[in-house]
């Protein structure tokens, strides 16, 4: 990643172009200041240079060319900033081109563009955080709703670094007691009680399977819960996923086979996510393009975290119970919630009242619901029950909560490496075997916060943040 991590100071946009009646243009770096003073005339002709960190400015930014617009300029001196550098903030008017031109006069006076994540880059590099916290401020950048954004809030305030210190400072010294034995092997000398250290393993290693088994929870609250809605055809599919985001995003049609492919959108529903995955229609055909619609119906089900099975009132007894059962088999994994909803409920709201008592009957769901996708009867109650199926009900987000996959695969790393050395200490496995797994585990929790990293890695990390953060 070129130019990052060097002595010059950038600069960048910090907010959308044009979209409000302000802007924000960030310069950071050695040289911060005393270009700003370059560009920036104060009424009372006091230098930037020369102002306390945390102050306001009110003047012009230009230069012998002229004015290009009043602005203010807020000082942040060294270390008590963002990056840990000098910052410069000039607020100015909300025109693109107003903001073109004041990037256009920093460069001619030596500011270089930042790229992406660059700022966060330098914080990093100059302690200000470490880098689950600079990943979690473009988490809370992306968050899309109120649970992810409180998660990415606690983990850029250091809430899950905290953990994983304390965890490495414990195996730390552990493994510092083991090694310390082997300089007195001869003596057949003992520093460490084996029981304590299993104990110790234990509960360090309880710890990193809760925060590894936080992660599918963290991700869907990150992403959306995945919802599939899946069913024959003509069941309402299409109409129910419009309902849900109360827009016409689908077609509907009593054309049987129109949905050929998956149709996916998000919708908030009290502060979270769902990720609608409305999908073909579910039945026997010779259309090869239908066909494969249908395979990736299937697909979409297995990854779905609720699943939605549409019927209606229209249907044979028979009919129905047969794909209730078929998409019942077909729920294999431990936590997927599976609702069958009855629709059309308007037709025949008697007949959708026995169907209720006869699904329960043949199959065990978490709900069967009834509904009228078309007429919105019983769509508030399904996006309740929603809520309640998604997991969050008593999640706490001002825990530490696992959303980021590399997190989550290091922490898997750590537990398998902590499981082999609590393996050693009950088979009295040497003590420089042991230390060695300690020292695996050590190593993954510290890829985490970036105390063991690479440029790769941190090139690959923030290559993925948006300019001016």
């Amino acid at each position: 990643m070129p130019h990052y991590l060097t002595d010059d100071t950038i600069c960048a946009i910090c907010t959308p172009a044009g979209m409000g009646a302000l802007a924000i243009i960030r310069i950071s770096g050695p040289d911060a200041l005393r270009i700003a003073d370059e560009v920036f005339t104060s009424p009372s002709g006091r230098k930037l240079t020369d102002a306390h960190g945390g102050t306001h400015h009110f003047g012009t930014i230009g230069d012998s060319s002229g004015d290009i617009d009043e602005v203010v300029a807020i000082v942040f001196c060294k270390p008590h900033s963002y990056t840990g550098e000098d910052v410069v903030e000039f607020s100015c008017h909300g025109s693109v081109v107003i903001q073109n031109e004041i990037m256009q006069l920093l460069i001619r006076h030596g500011v270089r563009c930042a790229g992406p994540g660059e700022f966060s880059r330098r914080a990093l590099a100059n302690g200000k955080m470490d880098l689950s916290q600079a990943e979690a401020v473009a988490d809370l950048i992306a968050s899309r709703n109120n649970a992810a954004r409180r998660i990415a809030l606690n983990q850029m305030r250091g809430g899950f670094s905290s953990e994983l210190r304390e965890l490495r400072r414990q195996l730390l010294e552990f493994t510092s007691l083991l090694e310390l034995e082997l300089d007195f092997s001869e003596e057949d000398v003992e520093f460490a009680d084996r029981s304590q250290m299993l104990e110790l393993i234990a509960r360090i290693d309880n710890l990193v399977t809760r925060l590894a088994s936080s992660f599918m929870l963290g991700n869907a609250i990150k992403n959306g819960i995945p919802v599939a809605i899946v069913g024959p055809t003509n069941a309402g599919k299409s109409t129910l996923l419009n309902a849900l985001l109360g827009e016409e995003r689908a077609i509907v049609s009593d054309i049987h086979g129109t949905t050929r492919d998956t149709i996916e959108d998000v919708a908030q529903i009290d502060g979270l996510s769902f990720r609608f995955i409305d999908t073909a229609g579910l039945r026997t055909t010779n259309d090869t393009i239908e066909a494969l619609g249908i395979d990736r119906s299937y697909q979409k089900l297995s990854t779905a975290s609720i699943v939605i099975l549409m019927v209606d009132v229209c249907m044979s007894n028979a009919q129905l119970l047969d794909i209730v059962h078929d998409i019942d088999k077909r729920i294999d994994c431990p936590n997927q919630k599976f609702i069958v909803a009855v629709n059309k409920i308007d037709l025949d709201k008697a007949r959708a009242e026995q169907l209720t008592v006869d699904i329960q009957n043949a199959v065990s769901t978490d709900a069967v619901v009834t509904i009228s996708a078309q007429q919105g009867q019983g769509i508030d109650s399904l996006k309740q029950l929603l809520v309640s199926l998604s997991g969050t009900e008593n999640c706490d987000t001002d825990e530490t909560i696992v959303t980021n996959l590399r997190h989550y695969e290091a922490l898997v790393r750590s537990h398998e490496a902590l499981a082999r050395t609590e393996e050693g200490l009950r088979t009295n496995l040497s003590g420089e075997l042991v230390s060695l797994d300690v020292r695996e585990a050590i190593e993954a929790m510290g890829e985490i916060t970036g105390e063991i990293t690479n440029d790769e890695v941190l090139g690959n990390i923030f290559k993925n943040f948006c300019i001016g953060k």
